[in-house]
């Protein structure tokens, strides 16, 4: 617990764990598994109490990444690193638009963007974290990042089984739309300040686009990574085809 309320830069060099190692995949199993019992949970709910427990969600989420600023501040750590522009700190304003604007085709644009894009890049930030070698398991940032994207991957999800999205191939174009507002605003600020949100200045060590960059360097590795992001897309929408699939089987043997 020494170390629980540190920053990276106060905590010394050694004290994280290895990337899929065992208290990694622990902790991600660990994670996921709360997701999926929360989910559970939700599922057997009625239609009001659903509602309930899922709008505050993204308030809550604007609420951690308040008090996380607050925490960076009071040890004089806070800076432009810590800023929501990552594709999983961007989630939040997803999130907030989804749930709070009144107009239903703002609703399903960013709904789409929720299921498509933040959900699965959540599933990856989990496996390929990036603070595991900075943090030991008891502390604060470390704690705080399994918890946010496992809010990233329940809401979404919630949104599904309530049916409030129905996420289609047909609607992609959403969320490429949204890419080409939010990547070269992003792109830009990460040269002008040397930060890496979307990680288009540099890949996560030990990830998909640290492969990419070892035979295509960089910036060459951004090309599969553009790639790899429309093939989890399109994947993301066959899962959901498939379930709809599903679902509409086991109704039809219901009605016999």
């Amino acid at each position: 617990m020494e170390y629980f309320w540190k920053q990276q830069d106060d905590i010394p060099p050694g004290m994280g764990y290895p990337l899929f190692g065992a208290t990694h995949l622990i902790s991600v199993a660990v994670t996921l598994a709360l997701v999926l019992f929360a989910l559970a949970v939700f599922k057997k709910k009625s239609g009001d109490t659903r509602k309930k427990l899922r709008r505050p969600v993204p308030l809550i989420m604007l609420i951690m990444e308040i008090f996380k600023d607050l925490f960076l501040l009071s040890v004089g750590r806070f800076g432009t690193g810590y800023l929501p522009l990552h594709v999983c700190g961007i989630g939040i304003f997803v999130f907030c638009f989804r749930e709070y604007l009144p107009w239903r085709p703002v609703k399903d644009f960013f709904g789409e963007v929720a299921f498509v894009l933040i959900m699965p890049a959540s599933v990856a930030a989990l496996f390929f974290a990036d603070w595991t070698v900075y943090y030991p398991v008891l502390n604060f940032m470390n704690l705080y990042s399994y918890i946010w994207h496992g809010l990233l991957i329940l809401y979404p999800a919630a949104l599904l089984i309530e049916e409030e999205i129905s996420p289609s191939v047909r609607h992609m174009y959403r969320v490429i739309l949204f890419l080409c507002a939010v990547v070269p605003p992003v792109y830009l600020f990460d040269k002008r300040f040397g930060c890496n949100y979307f990680f288009v200045n540099r890949p996560v060590p030990g990830s998909p686009l640290s492969f990419f960059a070892s035979f295509m360097g960089n910036p060459g590795y951004l090309f599969g990574y553009a790639v790899s992001a429309v093939i989890v897309m399109l994947f993301v929408y066959f899962c959901v085809w498939g379930r709809k699939r599903i679902l509409a089987r086991n109704q039809h043997h219901s009605a016999l």
